[in-house]
């Protein structure tokens, strides 16, 4: 299955994190990864895991959104730089820059969080 990025729960989703609404974009996302193969399948994982991430975050909740964020930097590992038009290789390091925050227990370190761009169109 290709991801498509303009169309459906996958833009609702996108358009949900660009506005850091990220339990609503983990809902979108998730009605589509229900339906995915592999290795399609593991990548909206790893999305899925950063907007639930910064959802923890959101509530204060730093210790989960840790957990989580290591999920979801395992699971884009195995990913080309850019992958159904995600610039993955820019997302992981945004993550692993969070990660370093989050490991530093540093509440005064303010990151943007960590974009989702595309390669060959834009939302």
């Amino acid at each position: 299955m290709k991801l498509d990025w303009s169309l459906g729960a996958l833009a609702d989703g996108l358009r949900c994190y660009r506005r850091q609404e990220f339990f609503l974009a983990h809902e979108h996302w998730e009605s589509v990864w229900l339906k995915c193969q592999e290795p399609e399948k593991s990548f909206l994982q790893a999305l899925i895991l950063m907007a639930a991430a910064y959802h923890h975050l959101q509530r204060n909740n730093s210790r989960g959104a840790a957990s989580m964020l290591n999920k979801a930097l395992r699971r884009l590992e195995p990913y080309p730089a850019v992958f159904e038009s995600v610039e993955v290789a820019r997302l992981r390091e945004e993550v692993e820059a969070w990660l370093a925050v989050l490991g530093a227990h540093d509440s005064t370190m303010h990151l943007p969080f960590p974009q989702i761009r595309l390669t060959s169109l834009s939302i």
